[in-house]
């Protein structure tokens, strides 16, 4: 089977534990105070952060003022809880500089041919390429040649080609003794000269760069706090920071001078993960990002300029920058006017779409700090969860009994209708919880026991009118399908009315109570798929037998049972019944 490897539901954070995170909001401005539409616009953001990583049953609250609490259900969220706890702006930053970390100076690499099938003619580049390329998504032709980690991360094709033994410089000078001295000019002119050969040895360009940022730079090793995740980046000058680490192996591959903030993440209007595409020209996943329009003609004039230098220059490339880290730095093919824009690269799905989640909901409007993550038991959650059951199990008892007591052999058809709904109840999640990562808490539980009631009316409404035909004097196959006819109506409306109201309920609410509200809902359709598609039809074939057509004292349609003295006629009585 299609679901085959999944066999229990998914349990929420109240049931199978989870992860706490706590989060302290801080003004961006020193003496600014902290507003409830701020910190509404936060939770908002955190909540959409997490259904767009497929979390469902995630609760995003806030306690007080300026805390924020965010509960994941399950093991093994790390990535969830890096993704919230990425709360700094967004910004685009031009590439000034990038170099491979732990490599001071390298030599001149070989040249690297492009990949195959991509742009031809393009040079090879002793700088670093990019995680991808940048192009107008109205365009149907592939990307530069672009080389890249299967994380997105950059990886230079070129430099990883090159010796590693360092060979001397055609153009470097001896430099003078100790004892020599120098005039200011001469000093000058030799610095400058040693600027030359690094800039050729390394392949960057340090023009223009701020001698305290280039100082920065050298000092760098993107370990420890380097790594720059919580740092905060004056958007107005130039910076150096590292990239993303691997997630593997948690190191990181290259660092960054990053020019002042091109574009911020509140410009960022619509961002989204694309699959493949072969008819158009798209063989991998791509991020497609829209700007509005202020961001749109700055990132114009950017382009313009970045697609004036050719693709392999590493000025050519801008980042993607999220608390002090590059998630990605992406070349510009073209100029791109329209403000509408892919992110191309060796993407798999869930790259593309942990990357279109950053540009969608990178920008809070504050600075959050994590205060704590605290792992949470579900020992209390599984004890509420017995005593559920158990609480349901008595209930349907007595529904159960009640069917027997009342209408003797028709109330095995509901019991055996309520049966087949439960299966495919328990079904429905398990396929929601692997598909959709649907989890099962006990407000959900709650839902599907209330659900019983549901399902148990609709049979009473269809017994009901099932037993008035008979009085009436009429065969019971005439009578099941008049009474068919009569109780589908009334069935439809009150299930119509329980689905509606799961459906507002849902909407409007939050946390547990979304839960109980899907659960319903769900457990709304089944029944109506139950009793058109299973109970009718059985009571249909029930008609046909001896049993139930002559009215036996067992069969709860005998005249005791209808409180009348007529038997059940076993053919039409009149011509109104054809």
């Amino acid at each position: 089977m299609f679901w085959q490897g999944q066999k229990k539901p998914k349990l929420a954070l109240d049931l199978a534990g989870g992860t706490t995170v706590t989060l302290t909001a801080e003004p961006t401005k020193p003496g600014a105070k902290i507003g409830d539409s701020e910190m509404g616009q936060a939770i908002k953001i955190m909540r959409e952060r997490v259904n767009g990583l497929g979390v469902s049953e995630a609760e995003v609250t806030k306690q007080g003022n300026n805390v924020i609490v965010v509960q994941v259900p399950g093991q093994g969220q790390e990535r969830v809880v890096k993704t919230i706890g990425t709360t700094a702006k967004l910004e685009f930053r031009q590439v000034l500089v990038a170099a491979p970390v732990g490599v001071q100076q390298a030599p001149t690499p070989a040249p690297s041919p492009t990949s195959t099938g991509k742009t031809k003619g393009a040079s090879p580049s002793a700088s670093a390429k990019p995680s991808g390329s940048a192009k107008p998504s109205g365009s149907a032709k592939p990307s530069a040649s672009a080389s890249a980690t299967p994380k997105g991360r950059a990886l230079a094709q070129a430099l990883t080609k090159a010796s590693s033994t360092p060979k001397p410089s055609t153009s470097a000078k001896p430099s003078p003794s100790a004892s020599q001295s120098l005039t200011p000019q001469q000093l000058q002119q030799l610095q400058q000269q040693l600027q030359q050969q690094q800039q050729q040895s390394t392949g960057a360009d340090f023009s223009g760069v701020d001698p305290a940022v280039k100082a920065q730079f050298d000092k760098l090793t993107c370990t420890g706090n380097d790594v720059g995740q919580g740092r905060t980046l004056d958007p107005a000058k130039q910076a150096a920071v590292c990239a993303k680490p691997d997630p593997k192996t948690h190191k990181v591959d290259y660092k960054f001078i990053l020019s002042p903030a091109k574009i911020s993440g509140e410009q960022v209007t619509k961002a989204q993960a694309m699959p493949p595409d072969p008819q158009n020209g798209r063989v991998q996943w791509v991020v497609s990002l829209d700007l509005n329009g202020t961001a749109t003609k700055a990132f114009a004039t950017f382009t313009q300029q970045a697609a004036a230098l050719g693709e392999n220059n590493t000025r050519n490339h801008f980042a993607i920058v999220l608390d002090g880290t590059v998630y990605s730095w992406p070349s510009v093919k073209e100029a791109i006017t329209t403000g509408n824009a892919q992110i191309e690269g060796q993407f798999n799905q869930q790259d593309a779409t942990d990357l279109a989640n950053v540009l969608k909901y990178g920008a809070l409007p504050l600075k959050f700090n994590q205060s704590s993550i605290e792992s949470v038991s579900a020992t209390l959650g599984k004890d509420q969860l017995t005593a559920g059951l158990l609480a349901g199990a008595i209930g349907l008892g007595l529904v159960v009994l009640y069917c027997l007591f009342y209408y003797r052999g028709l109330g095995f058809v509901a019991i055996s209708s309520l049966a087949v709904a439960g299966i495919i109840t328990y079904e429905a999640v398990v396929l929601l919880g692997k598909f959709i990562n649907f989890r099962m808490s006990l407000a959900g539980i709650a839902g599907a026991i209330v659900a019983i009631g549901i399902t148990a009316d609709s049979f009473v409404v269809f017994f009901e009118r099932l037993r008035d035909e008979i009085r009436e004097g009429r065969t019971l196959r005439t009578a099941v399908e008049r009474g068919w006819v009569r109780a589908r109506r009334t069935i439809m409306v009150a299930d119509a009315v329980s689905f509606i109201a799961a459906l507002l309920l849902y909407w409007f609410a939050i946390g547990g109570v979304k839960g109980f509200a899907f659960t319903l809902g769900l457990t709304t359709l089944i029944d109506v798929v139950v009793v058109f598609f299973f109970t009718k039809p059985m009571v249909t074939l029930l008609a046909r037998t001896k049993f139930f057509g002559r009215g036996h004292r067992f069969s709860g349609l005998d005249p005791t049972t209808l409180g009348t003295t007529k038997r059940v006629p076993t053919r039409p009585v009149g011509t109104k019944e054809a």
